[in-house]
């Protein structure tokens, strides 16, 4: 400060005896979903019908409309992502408009910004002299969530701008998107991923980044994901953070990280329920409450435990199961959680009592 103020110029740091100090680096810590997002549709896991007629029509370099649905965390975006730069190499950016659920995709925008990227002329030959397909990609990310009138508007741009644009639509429910768009798209489905995929993905990570992690872990994120690799990751970066980078990965730390109410918890509700006695009940919920459960992720892992119970008629299991769902309901309307919970063990204990 004292040089600035002497010269008018800023210098080199330097500390107290006069040395220059030195410069920290700065290091980002990227996500590793993004890290270990496929490079190219041959990386990408398990989705093998779909690969393979992108592999073909990358080889060729002509690429139709497309509709690529299924659940979350299957590969819908990052295998059209991964086509691309194959495609369109260091033109990748030039060549891609991707909008997603975050952006305003009403009519307005298929009209004017989807509408005149579509409308531009894409050359067949890079800068550097190399061969380009001829044409671009606009993806539509969670085109599910498109009104219907910004549907039928795109449907006249997809008809107009065969030649010069391609488009891919990316959803979790088909049913949503307008008959006529359908028909204008090839159509793939990403299926959950298997257990077995999930595990052997999760271990090249932790290979790549010398994460110690037990067997039983591994079991219990895939549990805990249902398929959807996306939240596996997440979930161990999570417990990779809070563990620290020497400590290993431990079953007791994907169930405190990942919010999963315990199994003890899911058999003290019915053994609560089969005493009838509604002051148990109160006390088993408040329990639950002072624990800081989810009551929402007690009911998702309690139809499971209910279909799966052995002490159960079938008449007693589609009972509980009804209210568990009609609770659900009231939860996601913003209804209380403690009003729900002891209504679902209030049916239950009516339920049990019943032959």
């Amino acid at each position: 400060m004292h040089a600035f103020f002497k010269t008018g110029k800023s210098g080199d740091a330097t500390a107290g005896d006069g040395q220059p100090v030195e410069k920290r680096s700065k290091t980002h810590s990227v996500p590793w979903v993004e890290k270990y997002r496929p490079k190219n549709v041959d990386d990408v896991v398990e989705q093998g019908e779909v690969v393979a007629v992108l592999r073909e029509s990358l080889s060729t370099a002509d690429l139709p409309n497309l509709l690529l649905y299924g659940p979350p965390g299957t590969g819908k975006t990052s295998t059209i992502l991964a086509a691309a730069r194959q495609l369109f190499g260091d033109m990748f950016k030039e060549r891609i408009l991707e909008l997603n659920a975050s952006d305003d995709r009403g009519i307005s925008v298929i009209r004017n910004k989807v509408k005149t990227f579509a409308q531009l002329a894409a050359s067949g030959t890079r800068p550097d002299g190399k061969p380009c397909p001829p044409f671009k990609i606009v993806i539509l990310d969670e085109a599910d969530a498109m009104t219907h009138a910004a549907q039928a508007a795109l449907r006249r741009t997809m008809e107009k701008e065969t030649k010069t644009t391609r488009f891919c639509l990316v959803c979790n429910y088909v049913s949503r998107i307008i008959e006529p768009i359908t028909s204008r798209c090839t159509k793939f489905r990403f299926k959950p991923l298997r257990q077995e995929k999930i595990i052997e993905r999760l271990r090249f990570i932790c290979d790549q980044e010398t994460v110690d992690v037990e067997d039983q872990a591994y079991q219990d994120i895939v549990d805990i994901s249902g398929g959807d690799l996306r939240r596996a990751i997440t979930t161990l970066q999570s417990c990779h953070r809070l563990k620290g980078k020497e400590a290993k990965i431990e079953h007791s730390d994907i169930l405190e990280m990942s919010g999963v109410v315990p199994q003890k918890f899911l058999e003290d509700f019915v053994s609560v329920c089969k005493t009838s006695n509604y002051s148990k009940l109160e006390d088993y919920v408040k329990g639950l409450t002072h624990d800081a459960y989810s009551v929402g992720q007690l009911f998702e892992q309690l139809t499971d435990f209910i279909i799966m119970h052995d002490g159960l008629t079938d008449k007693q299991k589609s009972t509980i199961c009804d209210k568990i769902g009609e609770c659900c309901f009231r939860l996601q309307g913003g209804g209380s959680e403690y009003i729900q919970i002891m209504d679902l063990g209030c049916v239950t204990i009516q339920a049990l009592q019943a032959k």
